[in-house]
């Protein structure tokens, strides 16, 4: 199925997998009954037992003597009773019962013996093989040893590399496409290290080729044969048996009605089509048909309906009818159910004979003799060769299983290897076409072994001279592209996707032949080098259809209309790069065949030009006194092409005829005389003049085709073998003949070369085109060409042109891309052109001339340029795009602007050419050339008349710079007898000829060296008359010839001194202006201050009284002790508030009576700091949530950007965004980032997802605190007054009428002072109000996921849950980064911090108040139980710091009708120390503390002593459930690391509830942080005085809580703390791993999706729900990708925290490094999860990305 989702691929047992033997299956009864009522033994038979054991069948068929009639009686009985017996496949216990009735006896007949002692006999005799032949599955990683490997196909499985010497070498991992099987003891497929542990113990004794027949008994080798010969025969028969009503040599024992409608796979059908075709056909539910297609798509086929034939045939054409519209039908079969059985249990003997041959290999070599045996047909009639040609018919389930059979047998036997080998490449034409009109991918075909035979060395090359491979694989190519042109070129129709489908198809024959040529021959035999060259022909004609195709002309007038197909061409010529590199590496090694391949390249290209220049007529050019006859030939109006393989092929090979040498050994067998050098350079130089021409714009009109083409002509992966040689062919065509010649002809064919002879053409030439576009035009082509001579010159890095090595091309590359930025690794590598194994070649050299940067906690490490590199720099360097080019020329000049040089980028000093194209130089200083560069500078010199430009005047600088290098060199490698021929420098001193007696070049240069309008490039003219200077001295010294004096040297000089005074001055000038303007800016600045005074000092004022960090170090309280609560908490002065809307820049203060001003905030339930993710969400309707269980399986997180707005101004903000999203139509609402509907809107500051807004409230509690005047009560006594308050309140609250309220009051003695009737009066503002009561619903729809509703009871509590929650988490994050408790939050944090605790704080004022009382009486009955709330948690099941959090803050609804004096505070101290009290037993009660005597210190501190006393107590308690503990120290040691986090929450809490600035020592991590937190909470430092103190009531308390039947059965073992689950990995297409949890799931799969709230969603999606509750983390192993999702619309890909030895990820494992975790970068991901940032960080995601907004994340 054309789908890319699906868990594919067979499991099929691993190779020598034992079956499991047939006498220790134990059937069950249901199978027992079956088989004595069903299987009734055969009639005819003589025996009356009415079971069957497999001895007897076996032993019987050991006497018989047609073995092959009993067997097949036998199975034309019993296989379609067993298999396919009704609708519904029940593979159990058809394996079952065909063990012991089908497979049992042949095992029996097979040993002779019982097989579960036959079997073991076997491996014990055998020689275990040396090959691993591990066959691999779908997604499995390989490894490949970058250093060892023959080329990259050779891979090992996991557990031989691991085991190998390779993983301390250079590798890389992939993950297998499957079907493939790991090389590991080929010794053909490693240079090193063909062995890993395992096997190299298998390699020793024996000789290698001995027969493992003899380790067989005799008899055993003769059943071996018959059984063999049997079972594979009938399974091959089955399995290609095509009539429908007769099976194979097996009379039918009843004929019944059952059929099967099968429906097979194809690619073409989506599983979309195929699961809605199946629902109508056979009228099943979507879930089935998924199953089926799901099923279709592993297996290649599945039965979707059973019955008769009639019943089954309607099914089948209504699937047809549906499928047949767009594309060719599914399809289907109706097939009688014994065919299908017998085909069914076919391919389990296929399995079944691969596990048998894994116990010997004597039992292989057998089956591969049967298997490859002639038959009595002849050709082709073995079983082998049926089941190969055969292949393309069958179904994927049936291929799967007899490829690996023929992968454990035929490949893992080296002899029948061979064999098989050749059968293969006999019948390769026949496989290849059969694949090609076959509809499965070719990882399905068997055409897919290739890869396994041809890249192994001996093979390939014996197939090549045996078979004559290499022509076999082209002719065939060959024949699949049928399209010519009248000249026989290959001509490709438009690109159709059935034309791209088939064109995919035939390039897997280049890839075939890639194999056969990628390891090449060490030495030669006269067969090798005569089907080498066979081949090299079927090659030439291949290239030569190649030649000239895809001509285009230039449109003119009007743009092209059709934009004409060009990819298809181009596609070929890239897969073909690398085969003909590899032709040329395979000539290069052997001189005859060299001589011969260029002999023939010729030839062939004789042949395609001779087509060519009919009809074209010559003409003469001539120039300075030179002149040469051409054709007349112009691009701009002819056909041209830019393909040319023939043409470059030869120039490849006159290379190699000068890099081996062959050129100066034999130049007698070489036809170079014959060659004619205007006919070599002219197509490439048409190639060139195209470019050059598409660059200047004059084929705009031929569209985008042709840019991709001139894009591509260049590019790394095609250029080696098309814009390269091009180059290298000028080279040789200028090499050989005169190079004013050749110059004159490339004029001609730039069309330049009227412009260039005619004097004065350049200044009429200008002033007559008034259009601009064609003076710019013929400007560009003058630059082009200059261009090319410079490349044609310059270029001699190539081995065999210049006297250079391989290594020196690449460091020359590098250094180059590096000159143009810092580079990493991997954009290194694909700048760098790849050879057939992959490799660059860089590693080797990359040291030398680059030095590496690592990477931080982002980006990548980074490779920079050596600064002694820097002067082999190239400006021109030829493989620069234009872009590139600048880029380098701009970061060149910075450079040495930086190092304080000259900005002048001079050409390097450059090898000497190979004597081949010594000659090459010469073109420097041709009159043509010279003639060329002097008109240019006189245009320059006489600026205005001409059209010229800097770039063209750049570039003749650069070539009279080259030409003087060149000069110098040969300069100073002069040998004595040697006269230089290369006398430049004379020749730019001497002026022109008589009638226009033009200047010298030298002496225009020295008039440019002043002119004004040439800045720029006047260190580039002073470097050129300073090198000339040093050759005169040169010269001079060695006094070899005369040269002509100028006056050079002094004008230098003089200009030269000119030039520095000059520069001087100019710079006193500028010094001078900067600080006359310097004066003037601070002088309008003083009159600025002193105008605007009192402006200045109002800002100054309000900068004291800063907003934010209010209370930090206010002044008041220097050096008190600071205490955050109770009676003695520190008084705080209170400063004003005053704050900047974001949306409409107004300030206003934050009072309790103005309007209310907002944060953005965004609240999320949250599962960061869950211990128990297994947790079911109960129905949140019914649900609870007054009390948070330890556990935390689920909170409700608020986060704030920190960005305040008024609440009318965010109103509006949000009207808007709602409006505008509701205007936009139905049909393009994508998802946005943010999701409007759930009220989710984007911050309009910093664009931060936010839900809603917290109000900014003054601290709250200073409102509700009345005068305290009485005495404050301790703990005893509070509880009982507060218990008496609350009776009351319950006894009125029961009472319904007001009448009896009176006489309540006197029956009940109310405590003195409390008032039940007094409802308290709200502070604040109405704006406020409803402020406060929009965060608290919005937390309580977020948190609960229910609708909103203000007036819901549980509204309060979620918001106390939200501000607990919180402080939890930052508490969390601060702990783990050891950071200390304040001072070190960012401040968005804590302005989140600070709204959240005083809105929640305040948040009471606008519940209902007997709600608020209700919640707080039941809180403080957990604790201190009274008789109306029964059946709470017991103490172990709440979490302490939530209902510290929601006691303190519902306290004031009790609090406000309290007028006895006592203060809000001695109820929070009190409420406080409860709380911390009943954490202490919690810890107790829960610390396993093992008492081991190592680190003991028996200080008997009193803490110790009083912790030892304390639970000594709590034993009484529980009645001895507890362990008994002697040791207080460690009791004390658990008691305060387990209450820690708590004490420093609740100092977090504290310290924004009421504004105590935190004391020094609790800002900075130091010692006896626990004492310094007890003491800012009012806590005595030690613990346990709290139950001292108070013991009388607390005694009580703790026996109560210990008395709960909960505790008791925690302590007696009965409850166990809960671990998180991991659940075992699968054989997933995309296996993801759950970063939070470490569950494995299968993403994106049919197979595996969920239904989540009424859709299907994928793995991922419905695992975020219920462990992140909605949002999640996830790696997805095999792409190397982290995977952020967000609900069911929002994801993102994250960088992975895997990097290289390059510090760079690898999403999608594309290039393969070997990859290691980078802590600090999985600690960042760790951190956006614990900060709750993963919502976050995916809206700025997708807000970045569009593309993102359009994936399916649901699906995932």
């Amino acid at each position: 199925m054309g789908c890319t989702t699906g868990c594919r691929g067979i499991s099929a047992p691993a190779p020598g997998a034992p079956p499991p033997p047939s006498s220790s299956l134990t059937l069950g009864s249901a199978e027992f009954f079956f088989l004595s009522h069903i299987l009734t033994p055969l009639s005819g038979c003589n025996c009356s037992r009415s079971i069957l054991e497999p001895a007897d069948i076996g032993s019987k068929w050991l006497q018989a003597n047609d073995l092959q009639k009993e067997v097949y009686q036998h199975l034309a009985y019993y296989v379609p009773k067993i298999y396919c017996r009704g609708p519904n496949p029940a593979p159990q216990r058809e394996d079952l019962l065909a063990q012991h009735v089908l497979l049992g006896p042949m095992e029996w007949y097979l040993c002779g013996e019982d097989p579960a002692f036959g079997f073991p006999k076997l491996e014990q005799a055998n020689k275990p093989s040396h090959l691993c032949g591990r066959v691999f599955k779908v997604g499995e990683p390989t490894y490949s040893c970058r250093d060892c490997a023959v080329d990259p196909t050779c891979v090992l499985c996991m557990e031989c590399f691991l085991g190998s010497i390779h993983r301390e070498h250079r590798y890389r991992m992939t993950t297998s496409g499957g079907g493939g099987f790991c090389d590991c003891g080929d010794t053909e497929a490693w240079k090193e290290g063909p062995y890993c542990q395992k096997h190299e113990l298998n390699t020793s004794e024996t000789a290698e080729e001995e027969d493992p027949l003899v380790h067989l008994p005799e008899d055993m080798v003769v059943r071996a044969y018959n059984i063999f010969a049997i079972t594979f025969k009938y399974a091959v028969d089955i399995l290609t048996w095509e009539k429908e009503n007769e099976l194979p040599g097996l009379e039918m024992i009843e004929k019944s009605d059952t059929y099967y409608c099968m429906l097979f796979n194809d690619e073409v059908h989506t599983y979309e089509q195929v699961i809605y075709t199946l629902q109508k056909a056979v009228n099943c539910t979507q879930k089935e048909a998924i199953g089926f297609a799901t099923t279709v798509d592993r297996d290649g086929r599945r039965s979707v309906r059973y019955g008769d034939f009639q019943y089954c045939d309607q099914a089948k054409s209504v699937i047809v009818r549906n499928t047949s519209r767009q594309t060719k039908p599914l399809k289907v079969q109706v097939m009688h159910s014994s065919i299908v059985a017998h085909q069914s249990f076919g391919l389990k003997l296929l399995t079944w004979l691969g596990s048998v041959i894994g116990y010997s290999d004597g039992l292989r070599r057998i089956l591969c003799q049967v298997g490859l045996q002639e038959g009595p047909d002849g050709e082709n009639s073995s079983l082998v060769d049926k089941l190969m040609l055969y292949d393309s018919k069958l179904w994927k389930g049936a291929r799967n299983v007899y490829h690996q059979l023929f992968m454990s047998s035929l490949l893992m036997d080296l002899k029948y290897k061979k064999l098989f080998a050749i059968r293969f490449a006999r019948n390769y034409e026949r496989l290849q076409s059969d694949f090609m009109k076959d509809d499965h991918d070719r990882e399905f075909s068997i055409a897919d072994l290739s890869i396994q035979i041809f890249t192994v060395p001996s093979l390939a090359r014996m197939l090549i001279t045996e078979e004559n491979l290499m022509t076999t694989i082209i002719k065939t190519f060959m024949d699949h592209l049928r399209h010519r042109d009248i000249q026989g070129r290959f001509q490709f129709e438009r690109y159709t996707a059935l034309q791209a489908f088939k064109f995919r198809r035939v390039q897997s024959l280049i890839v075939d032949l890639k194999y056969v040529l990628i390891s090449k021959p060490t030495e030669w035999s006269d067969d090798l080098r005569h089907k080498f060259l066979e081949g090299f022909d079927a090659f030439l004609e291949l290239l030569k259809c190649m030649q000239g195709m895809d001509p285009i002309t230039r449109q003119v007038g009007q743009h092209i209309e059709m934009e004409p197909e060009w990819e298809a061409a181009f596609t070929l010529q890239m897969k073909l790069t690398l085969v003909i590199s590899m032709m040329q590496d395979w000539c290069a090694l052997d001189e005859k065949v060299l001589i011969e391949a260029y002999k023939k390249c010729l030839t062939v290209l004789m042949q395609c030009h001779s087509g060519f220049t009919d009809g074209e007529q010559p003409i003469v050019l001539s120039m300075c006194g030179h002149s040469v006859e051409t054709i007349r030939y112009c691009v701009s109006q002819e056909k041209v092409s830019i393909h040319l393989p023939v043409s470059r092929l030869l120039a490849g090979l006159h290379v190699l005829l000068s890099k081996t040498e062959v050129a100066y050994k034999f130049p007698e067998l070489l036809p170079l005389s014959e060659l004619s050098p205007p006919m070599l350079i002219e197509h490439p130089l048409r190639c060139l003049v195209l470019c050059a021409q598409v660059h200047a714009g004059m084929w705009r009109r031929n569209g985008f085709s042709l840019v991709n083409q001139i894009y591509y002509y260049h590019n790394v992966k095609c250029r080696r073998e098309m814009f390269d040689k091009d180059i290298v062919m000028l080279q040789t065509g200028v090499s050989m003949m005169d190079p004013n010649h050749f110059l004159m002809i490339m004029l001609s064919r730039f069309e330049l070369y009227q412009i260039f002879s005619t004097p004065d053409y350049g200044k009429r030439f200008s002033t007559e085109n008034t259009n601009k576009d064609v003076v710019q035009q013929n400007n560009t082509l003058i630059e082009e060409m200059l261009y090319l001579i410079i490349m044609i010159v310059g270029e001699r890095f190539s081995p065999g042109i210049g006297q250079v090595n391989a290594t020196d091309e690449i460091k020359r590359e590098i250094i180059h891309q590096l000159s143009i930025r810092p580079m990493a690794h991997s954009e290194l590598v694909k700048a760098l052109p790849e050879d057939e194994n992959r490799e660059t070649g860089m590693e080797s050299v990359i040291e030398e001339v680059a030095c590496f940067k690592k990477p931080g906690l982002t980006g990548r490490g980074l490779y920079e340029l050596k600064p002694e590199c820097a002067r082999n720099f190239n400006l021109y360097f030829y493989h620069f795009s234009r872009a590139e080019q600048s880029k380098a020329e701009e970061a060149q000049r910075k450079l040495k602007r930086q190092n304080r040089e000259d900005t002048a980028l001079p050409p390097p000093a450059l090898p000497p050419f190979c004597p081949l194209f010594a000659s090459l130089v010469n073109i420097l200083q041709s009159d043509v050339m010279l003639c060329i560069m002097g008109t240019i500078l006189q245009w320059a010199v006489e600026h205005n008349g001409y059209a010229w430009s800097e770039s063209m005047l750049q570039r003749v600088l650069h070539l009279l710079g080259m030409a003087l290098q060149e000069e110098k060199q040969h300069l100073e490698n002069l040998s004595e007898e040697n006269v230089v021929t290369f006398t430049f420098t004379q020749k730019i001193s001497r002026p022109g000829e008589a009638p226009n007696n033009s200047p010298s070049i030298l002496a225009m240069l020295e008039t440019l060296q002043n002119a004004p309008h040439l800045e720029v490039h006047k260190d580039m003219i002073r470097w050129i008359l300073k090198t000339f200077n040093t050759i005169k001295k040169l010269r001079e010294s060695s006094s070899t010839s005369p040269v002509a004096e100028t006056e050079g040297n002094i004008m230098e000089e003089s200009s030269r001194d000119k030039d520095k005074a000059e520069r001087k001055r100019k710079a006193e000038i500028a010094r001078l202006r900067r600080e006359k303007i310097m004066a003037q800016m601070s002088e309008m600045q003083r009159h600025f201050i002193n105008e605007n005074k009192e402006l200045f000092q109002q800002t100054l004022e309000e900068l004291d009284t800063s907003t934010s960090g209010v209370h930090e170090n206010s002044p008041v309280i220097s050096d008190a002790k600071l205490t955050a609560l109770g009676p003695e908490q520190t008084r705080v002065a209170e400063h004003r508030q005053v704050v900047m809307c974001i949306l409409c820049q107004e300030e206003q203060e934050v009072k309790v009576d103005s309007r209310a001003m907002v944060l953005a905030a965004f609240i999320q339930r949250s599962t960061v700091l869950s211990k128990n993710r297994n947790k079911t969400t109960p129905d949140p309707e019914k649900y609870d949530p007054l009390f948070m269980h330890p556990d935390l399986s689920c909170g409700t997180h608020t986060g704030s950007c920190g960005h305040i707005m008024h609440a009318h101004c965010w109103q509006r903000y949000f009207d808007a965004v709602q409006a505008k999203e509701q205007r936009r139509q139905q049909r393009l609402r994508v998802h946005t980032s943010y999701d409007v509907e759930n009220g989710e809107f984007l911050c309009p500051l910093c664009e931060c997802l936010s839900n809603t807004v917290i109000p900014l409230l003054p601290p709250p509690r200073v409102l509700f605190n009345r005068l305290d005047f009485s005495g404050q009560p301790n703990l005893t006594q509070w509880i009982k007054t507060i218990s008496q308050q609350l009776k009351g309140l319950y006894l009125l609250r029961d009472e319904d009428s007001a009448s009896k309220s009176e006489e309540m009051c006197i029956f009940l003695q109310l405590p003195e002072g409390f008032r039940p009737d007094f409802k308290p009066k709200n502070p604040y503002s109405e704006s406020i109000k409803e402020m406060l009561t929009t965060f608290g619903t919005a937390t309580y729809k977020v948190g609960l996921k229910v609708h909103p509703n203000e007036e819901d009871p549980r509204v309060p509590i979620m918001c106390w849950g939200s501000c607990a929650y919180t402080i939890q988490t930052i508490e969390r994050i601060l702990a783990d980064e050891d950071k200390p408790l304040f001072g070190h939050l960012p401040c968005r944090q804590d302005d989140c911090l600070t709204s959240l605790t005083r809105f929640a704080a305040a948040h009471w004022t606008v519940s209902s108040l007997p709600a608020v009382q209700a919640h707080f009486c039941t809180l403080l009955a957990s604790l201190v139980p009274n008789e109306k709330n029964g059946n709470l948690p017991c103490i172990l099941d709440i979490d302490m710091f939530h209902l510290l959090v929601s006691l303190v803050l519902s306290f004031p609804a009790i609090h406000c009708q309290d007028f006895s004096g006592v203060s809000l505070g001695t109820g929070d101290l009190h409420l406080f120390h409860l709380v911390t009290m009943a954490h202490i037993i919690q810890i107790l009660l829960t610390s396993s503390t093992e008492e081991n005597g190592m680190d003991q210190e028996n200080t008997n501190s009193e803490e110790e002593v009083a912790v030892l006393t304390l639970y000594k107590f709590l034993c009484q308690c529980t009645g001895s459930a507890l362990k008994e503990i002697s040791s207080g120290w460690h009791l004390w040691r658990n008691l305060k690391a387990g209450i820690m986090p708590f004490l420093r929450c609740s100092a977090l809490f504290f310290h924004y509830l009421n504004g105590v600035p935190a004391p020094s020592e609790i800002q900075v991590n130091g010692t006896n942080q626990f004492e310094h937190l007890c003491s800012y909470l009012s806590l005595p430092n030690n613990l346990t005085c709290l139950f001292q103190e108070n013991s009388e009531i607390l005694n009580t308390l703790i026996e109560s809580w210990c008395s709960n039947s909960e505790v008791k059965r925690y302590l007696e073992g009965k409850r166990r703390a809960i671990r998180c689950p991991k659940s075992g990995g699968d054989k997933s297409r995309a296996p993801t791993l759950c970063l939070v949890c470490g569950t494995m799931l299968c993403s994106q799969s049919y197979c595996c999706q969920t239904e989540l709230e009424g859709e299907d969603v994928g793995a991922c999606t419905a695992h975020t729900y219920t462990c992140g509750s909605g949002v999640g983390i996830f790696l997805r192993v095999r792409e190397c990708q982290v995977l952020f999702l967000a609900g069911k619309t929002k994801g993102c890909f994250y960088p992975p925290p895997y990097l290289d030895d390059y510090g760079e990820t690898d999403q999608g494992l594309r290039r393969g490094n070997p990859l290691h975790l980078c802590k600090e970068r999985f600690k960042k991901i760790q951190k956006l999860w614990q900060q709750h940032s993963i919502t976050e960080e995916i809206g700025h995601a997708q807000e970045a990305n569009q593309t993102l907004v359009g994936i399916d994340w649901q699906h995932l």
